[in-house]
């Protein structure tokens, strides 16, 4: 019973969803989504092309290095011990709890608008205080996907392997998917992927 229910990605999604409630953002010195940025700003500082193929090698080599990583955990350690590390690392990887405290200062400080130039791009001196909650609002709502709902779904479906697979592509989509002179061809195999593996989860956000 134990071993089936251990098995299951519904209850996966669970506790890594309860870890993330009860402890929120675990402060690590080595964040997996820190490592993976700090790979693909590695692979486009040595071997950055103005090509979509160049693009395509970044999105399949980070991938493949996450997944091999997760790979080798999963055959060297004893199953007890890694049903402990897929969902601690799956609780590591989902951010509603950060998400929601960051807004929430916004949101309770004395002065909103100083603090959402941490959250925005853009220009926020002439937000009025109503644009300011609005602004929180939409940012909680835009980053929710990312953060939870898309992490979710996919560990629901593919365990961690899915989810790794997600984080992956997001944060190469966060880092090189731009339209523009340096990104329209690097990056576009990461932004189109990103498209799709949020087809379903942003619809089901919204």
């Amino acid at each position: 019973m134990w071993i089936s229910l251990l098995n299951s990605y519904s209850f996966l999604a669970f506790c890594a969803y309860l870890i993330d409630y009860i402890f929120g953002s675990i402060k690590l010195k080595y964040h997996p989504v820190v490592l993976i940025g700090k790979f693909i700003s590695f692979f486009e500082r040595h071997f950055y092309k103005d090509s979509i193929k160049a693009g395509a090698i970044i999105f399949i080599i980070t991938n493949l290095l996450a997944l091999c990583f997760v790979g080798f955990i999963y055959i060297i350690l004893p199953k007890i011990y890694w049903y402990v590390f897929e969902i601690g690392l799956s609780g590591i990887l989902i951010a509603n709890n950060m998400l929601y405290k960051e807004v929430k200062k916004v949101v309770l400080s004395d002065n909103p608008r100083q603090k959402l130039r941490y959250l925005v791009s853009r220009d926020v001196d002439s937000l009025s205080e109503s644009d300011v909650y609005k602004a929180c609002i939409e940012t909680y709502a835009e980053n929710i996907n990312d953060a939870v709902i898309a992490p979710l779904f996919y560990l629901l479906l593919f365990g961690l392997w899915g989810l790794v697979v997600y984080k992956c592509t997001n944060t190469l989509d966060s880092m090189i998917g731009y339209r523009n002179a340096r990104y329209e061809k690097f990056g576009k195999i990461s932004a189109r992927a990103d498209d799709v593996l949020n087809f379903i989860p942003a619809r089901l956000t919204a």
